[in-house]
């Protein structure tokens, strides 16, 4: 019997260090993205396209207010209520992060005390832009009015405040790849760029499992956001709006049946506003080029 649970012991210690060696983060190298030249304005472009001030500014802020980056919004889960960080280039914020640091946090989802983001902050979507982009992302944050506003922490109850397991969470789910694959125009593959990568829209678009993750095989069939807010099937399966009816809500706002946008998706028509239409356009082709999912 001794000799049964000397070996259940020695089990249990080999599994603790296997699963402390595996849910640690993971770094990308950064030398090349950072010998780059940052470009500011185009990082404003980068900017509105990831809804950086959607999340990270403060409730209701508009126009320039919606550049000061404090933070401070609250976000329910399942799993608890996540806040904004302030990203402002303040100490309070990320004024003292380097380059490699700031890539770390938006695209590995590390911290730079070396902890676990947790997957609110879409570093999955993320991963998948390119070094120039962040690189110039960085640059224009770097130049927006600092915030002394002190970041609030996560109200997340156990076990889902225990980080280090977030690196269990990254190894299933934290798969960067393009979800709409094969032959496609070059303004599909724009558009996909944007919405799988920079807009990150399945994050609110695409139903998640128990653990949080996105079920990739009903890709935009809709999903829920703030515990309760049901969000639209965007596929060609769910939505059945012309390619200018798309469009046009994307520019203005407004729906084909003379509604107007409300909620959550009215940061994202002013943020495909500061966009170029033809970018706008690539994203419209991506919707109806994505498989159908059933309502």
């Amino acid at each position: 019997m001794g000799r049964f649970f000397r070996r259940l012991l020695a089990l249990g210690i080999f599994a603790a260090a296997a699963g402390w060696f595996l849910t640690a983060p993971t770094l990308r190298d950064t030398q090349a993205a950072e010998a780059l030249t940052p470009d500011p304005v185009h990082g404003e472009t980068i900017f509105w396209a990831s809804g950086c001030a959607s999340c990270h500014a403060a409730a209701g802020a508009k126009g320039e207010d919606a550049k000061l980056l404090s933070g401070g919004q609250k976000f329910a889960t399942a799993f608890g209520t996540f806040l904004a960080p302030n990203i402002s280039p303040s100490k309070e914020g990320i004024g003292d992060w380097t380059t490699a640091q700031f890539i770390h946090a938006v695209q590995d989802g590390v911290l730079p005390d070396g902890s676990h983001e947790y997957p609110a902050m879409p570093y999955v979507a993320y991963a998948k832009m390119s070094d120039q982009d962040i690189v110039d992302l960085k640059a224009f944050i770097d130049g927006l009015p600092p915030s002394d506003v002190a970041s609030l922490p996560h109200d997340v109850g156990f076990p889902f405040n225990i980080r280090r397991s977030l690196g269990g969470w990254k190894l299933l789910f934290g798969n960067p790849a393009y979800v709409l694959t094969g032959t496609m125009t070059p303004e599909v593959e724009r558009g996909r760029y944007i919405a799988e990568a920079m807009a990150h829209c399945g994050e609110c678009h695409t139903p998640r499992n128990a653990l949080g993750g996105l079920d990739t095989a009903k890709w935009l069939g809709g999903g829920v956001i703030d515990g309760t807010a049901k969000v639209p099937n965007v596929t060609p399966g769910g939505l059945d709006w012309s390619e200018a009816d798309i469009l046009n809500y994307l520019t203005t706002g407004a729906t084909p049946d003379f509604d107007f946008v409300g909620g959550a998706m009215a940061h994202v028509v002013d943020n495909m506003g500061h966009l170029p239409e033809s970018d706008v356009r690539a994203l419209v082709a991506y919707l109806k080029a994505v498989p159908p999912v059933s309502p």
